[in-house]
C-alpha cells in the first residue's frame, strides 16, 4: 500500500491550492484518489474481523469530496488537501457512528470515531439520556485498559450540567457535552507506511468499538433530518 503517493499528492496540493494546479495535476488525483479508496478496502475488511456490520461498504461512498465550501468562510482555498472517510454500518452518515480516517500531511492524520456533530439536538438529548441512565456502563468503557491507552473523551460543551439531568450524577462531566468524539493522532513517517498506518489504524479502531457501540445504543431511534 502506497500511502507515501497519497500524502506526497496531498503536500503538493496544500502547497499548489488552485484550480488550475488542480486540473493541471488531475492524473495526479486519480492515483492518489484510486490509493485511498484501495486502503478503505482494506480498513473494511479488517474492522469487519471485529465489525461485521461494515463489510458491505463500498469504499467510494465512504469518502468525502476534496472541494472546500468557501461561501461562509474567510479561506477562499478552493481544495482541502485531506483525504477522509467514514466506515460504519450505514455509509459515511455521521449517525450511526463508525470509524474515521483522514489522511493530511504536516500531523494532520488521524483515526477518530464517535458523535462528532452537535448540529443534531435530538442526538445530544438522546446520549445525554443513555449516559444519566447507564453511567456505569460508560465509566467501564472509558476507563478501560485498552480505551485509554489511545483516547481520552472530547466534545464541545456547556458550562453547567443541562436542566433535567442529576448534578451529582457520576458521569454529570459529561452530560454537559453537546458531542462525544475520540482522536489519534498518526505522524506522517507512519502515514507514508502504508502497512503500518493499516495495522495502527485497526488496533485503534478495535479498542474504539465499544465506544461506538454505546454511542449507537443511545442513538438507535435517531432518525437524520429530511433535506
Amino acid at each position: 500500500m502506497h500511502t507515501q503517493t497519497i500524502m506526497d499528492y496531498l503536500t503538493a496540493l496544500a502547497a499548489n491550492n488552485d484550480r488550475e494546479w488542480y486540473h493541471a495535476h488531475k492524473a495526479d488525483y486519480k492515483a492518489a484518489n484510486a490509493l485511498f479508496e484501495q486502503l478503505v478496502q482494506e480498513l473494511i475488511y479488517g474492522i469487519g474481523t471485529f465489525d461485521n456490520s461494515v463489510l458491505h461498504n463500498v469504499p467510494k461512498e465512504l469518502t468525502f469530496k476534496l472541494v472546500r465550501d468557501t461561501r461562509f468562510s474567510h479561506d477562499k482555498s478552493p481544495y482541502n488537501p485531506s483525504f477522509r472517510a467514514h466506515i460504519s454500518s450505514q455509509g459515511k452518515l455521521p449517525i450511526p457512528v463508525g470509524y474515521y480516517i483522514m489522511l493530511k500531511p504536516n500531523g494532520g492524520t488521524f483515526l477518530g470515531g464517535g458523535l462528532f456533530a452537535d448540529m443534531f439536538a435530538n442526538a445530544t438529548a438522546m446520549v445525554r439520556d443513555y449516559i444519566s441512565a447507564h453511567p456505569d456502563e460508560w465509566n467501564d468503557i472509558i476507563t478501560d485498559a485498552a480505551f485509554s491507552k489511545y483516547f481520552t473523551v472530547k466534545g464541545t460543551a456547556l458550562k453547567n450540567v443541562p436542566a433535567g439531568y442529576d448534578k451529582n450524577n457520576p458521569q454529570a462531566e459529561y452530560l454537559k457535552f453537546k458531542s462525544w468524539y475520540v482522536e489519534y493522532f498518526i505522524p506522517d513517517e507512519d502515514a507514508c507506511d502504508g502497512e503500518k498506518l493499516i495495522q495502527t489504524s485497526l488496533e485503534v479502531f478495535k479498542a474504539m468499538k465499544p465506544f461506538n457501540d454505546y454511542l449507537n445504543k443511545a442513538l438507535k431511534d435517531f432518525k437524520m433530518p429530511a433535506r
